[in-house]
């Protein structure tokens, strides 16, 4: 699905030391399963979700999502690609603070859904949220009944990919686990990407990428 050729996202570039957030990066990502990228804070995972997402443009290099060259789309077609075939989640909720828990979710949906509230409820419940928590403004609500809020409104469309980064750390172990059940089944027919630096989330990851220092060091696929 992804196809990453020499890639590298360079900062300060008319500084004499230049920064290398990723480096000449080539990689290969399948059309669906739980893939994890894991590497310690500033080696780069972020930034490489980033650029596959369209939400960074690499310095140097090409990425192709379906045939299709990322960094040569217009803004609005990026826009669009990330509203239809995408879905965020970040380490913040970045719900909006005067609409409640359902609303939140369900603003994403594509115009004109008519699953879409039905979808929304059903995802909620998924993810261990109450009816009456879907009623609730953000600030009723723990961070961890917020991020899993943004969970469920990164899914809503349905997306050809999800992006996570760290989408568990705000959550206690219970529902880590739980979150991280949902991405799971979702990745059988889907690809999910999930950023972390805690190796124990990602135990049934289809594959684990470690990056340092802006660097692919090793490429882990699960023995089924």
């Amino acid at each position: 699905m992804f196809e990453i050729k020499n890639v590298s996202m360079i900062y300060d570039m008319d500084s004499d030391e230049k920064m290398y957030a990723l480096s000449n990066v080539d990689l290969e990502l399948p059309e669906r399963g739980l893939v994890g990228i894991i590497g310690p804070s500033g080696s780069g995972k972020s930034t490489l979700m980033y650029c596959l997402s369209t939400l960074k443009k690499p310095t140097e290099g090409s990425i192709l999502y379906k045939g299709e060259e990322l960094t040569a789309l217009t803004p609005a077609k990026r826009e669009m690609l990330r509203r239809q075939k995408f879905g965020f989640i970040f380490q913040k909720h970045y719900l909006v603070p005067y609409m409640t828990a359902f609303d939140n979710c369900v603003v994403s949906a594509l115009p004109g859904d008519p699953e879409a509230a039905e979808r929304a409820k059903s995802m909620m419940s998924r993810l261990g949220l109450r009816e009456k928590e879907f009623k609730k403004r953000p600030a009723k609500l723990s961070g961890g009944q917020c991020q899993r809020v943004a969970i469920a409104r990164a899914m809503i469309n349905g997306p050809e990919v999800v992006f996570a980064d760290e989408p568990t750390a705000s959550l206690d172990h219970e529902n880590a686990f739980n979150v991280m059940r949902v991405l799971r089944e979702y990745a059988e027919e889907h690809l999910v990407l999930v950023v972390t630096h805690d190796r124990s989330i990602l135990q049934d990851a289809d594959r684990i990428i470690e990056i340092w220092d802006g660097r692919i060091s090793a490429i882990k696929d699960a023995e089924r």
